[in-house]
């Protein structure tokens, strides 16, 4: 009877504790040239050992609730992520509107390096967070998403010191290709072989590589469209897509392992 009552009290115990635990959204805000931006900062805290932290930039939307879900799906138990806000906390793209997204990205596209100093100032405040979420600062890396691909790719041509940085549909254009021999990073990128969008730009983003000493591999998904990770998305050029999103995020745990590999 007493054995009964014990493990009766262990797994009630247990149970508390699972139902404590939950995904952590913590803001983490922070002022560059005059502009404030507001990030959230994800992860499990029913782990408490330290794992590899993310910058993540989402799709030209920006932070908003789709994006903190994702950020959760990623996360799990394995990275704690910082969702980033690239334009100011100002800026808010609604869900769907094409043209206001499109007024949020283009004053970065116009000067990437203004792209550049955003992501590298969102690095340093990822780092910062170690001080109070279980952040090994041995273990970093960035991941994004359309646009945020090719916010991912300039952090890395800006020659940070991240382990890699992991583009999914993302746009491959450069202002100057010659940054390429910067990179640091171990570069995945992975883009729909039918992304009308973005693989106009596959020969010169290739070439560009080439230059680059980092390792680095272009994975083209056969039959993928624009927005394969995006759920929700369903028109002809931008379009989720279950199959390739699974083996791209697959392909994407597998190139963070190897990066991270022997920097615990």
């Amino acid at each position: 009877m007493r054995i009964v009552r014990f493990c009766s009290a262990a797994l009630l115990s247990l149970f508390a504790f699972a139902a404590q635990a939950k995904m952590v959204h913590r803001p983490v805000e922070w002022t560059l040239d005059g502009t404030r931006f507001h990030s959230v900062l994800v992860y499990d805290d029913a782990v408490t050992t330290k794992r590899p932290g993310l910058v993540m930039v989402p799709n030209w939307f920006g932070v908003n609730d789709q994006a903190i879900t994702k950020a959760e799906m990623i996360a799990g138990k394995d990275y704690v992520i910082l969702l980033t806000d690239m334009y100011g906390a100002g800026v808010r793209p609604q869900q769907g509107n094409a043209e206001q997204a499109q007024a949020a990205v283009k004053p970065l596209y116009a000067n990437r390096a203004l792209m550049r100093q955003r992501m590298n100032e969102a690095l340093a405040q990822l780092k910062a967070q170690a001080q109070n979420a279980p952040i090994d600062t041995a273990r970093l890396a960035a991941i994004g998403f359309c646009f945020g691909g090719a916010a991912v790719l300039d952090l890395a041509r800006s020659g940070a010191d991240v382990a890699a940085v992991v583009s999914f549909h993302g746009d491959l254009s450069t202002d100057d290709a010659a940054q390429a021999k910067h990179i640091k990073a171990r570069v995945l990128a992975m883009n729909g072989a039918d992304d009308t969008w973005t693989m106009k730009d596959a020969g010169k983003f290739t070439d560009e590589m080439r230059q680059s000493p980092a390792d680095w591999q272009f994975v083209v998904l056969g039959h993928a469209v624009h927005c394969f990770t995006e759920v929700g998305e369903n028109s002809p050029g931008c379009k989720y897509d279950a199959k390739v999103a699974a083996r791209s995020y697959g392909l994407m745990h597998a190139w963070l392992r190897e990066a991270f590999a022997g920097r615990d």
